[in-house]
């Protein structure tokens, strides 16, 4: 690895991509060192293409998998899982592991969870680092201010065998939000609106460093939430700088550095310099964000809780006025329809986006002393084994189940419905996860994402509902 030293102000992706950088190409290919590799079960075959090679992992000690987006969440065995062929991705990467020496959170391991909820908690992501996933919402990690990335089955085969990636280096992207965030708005709200302005593409061929005062006043689970959806706004990455929130994130995890003091030192190094230049600017007045809810079938199609369906006549064009209308038709809604009179059929708490204990206490507050409407099926996911267990400690189950809601196993669950946990057709779901594709959770499946406070005061409600007006006692 490599390190460029001069007086140029770089920004923190930079410091992390020269310390990183093997060697150049001449056709503008770096070669990358990768410090951490995380696998789950969908990257299982990656070691078949090694077998094949004739080649073993260059670094198991570097390497760390678990599996979440086939295993079940109303079980804990693998026998249970009811597709042979995802049974066998989670048989089989639990087979190619223990073959190489690769630490690996199973089914049953007490840190067993979603990758991206799993990294963190560990200590394995930390400032500084490069980390990639065959995932793409790797994008999570940069929340430490790590530059992760998801990548292909090629590159993770490639990883495996050499520890090193090639990678052309993206732009860089500056998203400050400055302001004071009102009661009831959380960081999935920050990142929706963000999306919201900047586009679906906005942020394409960049890595996103997130900045101002709201940013640096999100805990860190809200910050993991806010760099997880950075891939929807198109980015490379997302990342926010270490500070000492982040310190006291990390330190007297498992996998924190040994050399703690050393280590601080170094990841104080890292934040952007005064005077680094980034190649594109955005601001957003955090002040004037309200809780979002999404309408159509991109991350981008979100509105305040307020607000009423869009008409595709109001479109800048005719294609997006073609592509609203299809939305429409898939949503099953109508142009100018309030969103808060939108009734919901399901409701879903969880995924790497918002599964971590934080977001269990936002439920769980709104969800308190409450029921779930008839008609409703409600379900809390928790993200690992780790997050479960806090939860449960803190009588946190006990109140979403007295109010109706499932309380289920850590894994990916509802949020991709690889799993078998999908939603009927034409079924609306107030989803916690990071997508609203059309049939990302179940073919007809009608998504609209939400943060985890906002999908409890779905539930309880059996509509769209503003969550401030339920903490408020108003409703």
């Amino acid at each position: 690895m490599s390190e460029q030293f001069d007086d140029l102000p770089r920004t923190m992706f930079e410091k992390i991509w020269d310390r990183h950088r093997v060697l150049d190409r001449e056709d503008g290919q770096t070669l990358l060192y990768v410090d951490r590799h995380l696998l789950h079960d969908g990257g299982a075959t990656a070691f078949d293409v090694l077998r094949k090679r004739g080649v073993k992992p260059r670094a198991p000690d570097r390497t760390f998998a678990t599996p979440d987006h086939y295993v079940a969440t109303d079980s804990r065995t693998i026998a249970e899982i009811q597709d042979p062929r995802h049974r066998e991705m989670v048989e089989k990467l639990a087979r190619n592991t223990a073959e190489h020496g690769i630490r690996m959170f199973g089914l049953g391991d007490p840190n067993q969870g979603i990758i991206h909820v799993v990294g963190p908690e560990t200590g394995l992501s930390q400032p500084g680092m490069l980390l990639v996933c065959g995932d793409s919402h790797t994008s999570t990690h940069g929340a430490l201010g790590a530059l992760a990335f998801g990548i292909g089955s090629t590159e993770v085969a490639h990883v495996l065998a050499t520890q090193t990636l090639w990678q052309r280096k993206p732009k860089t992207m500056r998203i400050t939000v400055d302001g004071t965030l009102g009661d009831g708005v959380t960081a999935k709200d920050v990142i929706l609106a963000i999306i919201a302005q900047i586009s679906a593409a906005g942020a394409t061929g960049h890595v996103i460093e997130y900045a101002g005062s709201v940013i640096r006043g999100l805990s860190m689970e809200g910050r993991l939430t806010l760099c997880n959806m950075s891939i929807e706004a198109g980015g490379r990455a997302g990342m926010v700088a270490p500070d000492e929130t982040t310190y006291a994130y990390i330190k007297g995890r498992p996998y924190a550095p040994a050399d703690w003091d050393d280590a601080v030192a170094r990841w104080k190094r890292l934040p952007s310099d005064p005077g680094a230049t980034f190649d594109a600017e955005v601001t957003l007045d955090g002040s004037a964000i309200e809780p979002m809810v999404t309408w159509g079938n991109s991350p981008e199609d979100a509105l305040p809780i307020g607000g009423s369906i869009p008409d595709p006549a109001d479109a800048a064009d005719e294609e997006r006025r073609e592509v609203m209308h299809r939305m429409l038709d898939y949503m099953g809604l109508t142009a100018g329809t309030r969103l808060d009179t939108l009734p919901v059929d399901r409701v879903f708490i969880g995924s790497c986006t918002n599964s971590r204990i934080e977001d269990m206490r936002a439920a769980a507050d709104v969800a308190r002393g409450r029921q779930v409407a008839a008609g409703v099926e409600a379900w809390v996911v928790p993200g690992s084994e780790p997050v479960k267990r806090q939860a449960e400690a803190e009588g946190l189950h006990e109140v979403f189940r007295a109010a109706g809601f499932a309380w289920r196993e850590p894994g990916c669950s509802m949020c991709l419905g690889t799993n078998g946990d999908i939603a009927a057709p034409g079924v609306r779901v107030a989803s916690t996860s990071n997508r609203n594709f059309m049939g990302r959770q179940g073919p007809g499946a009608r998504t609209h994402l939400v943060s985890p406070a906002m999908a409890a005061a779905a539930a309880v409600t059996g509509h769209f509902t503003d969550v401030r007006k339920l903490l408020a006692g108003e409703a």
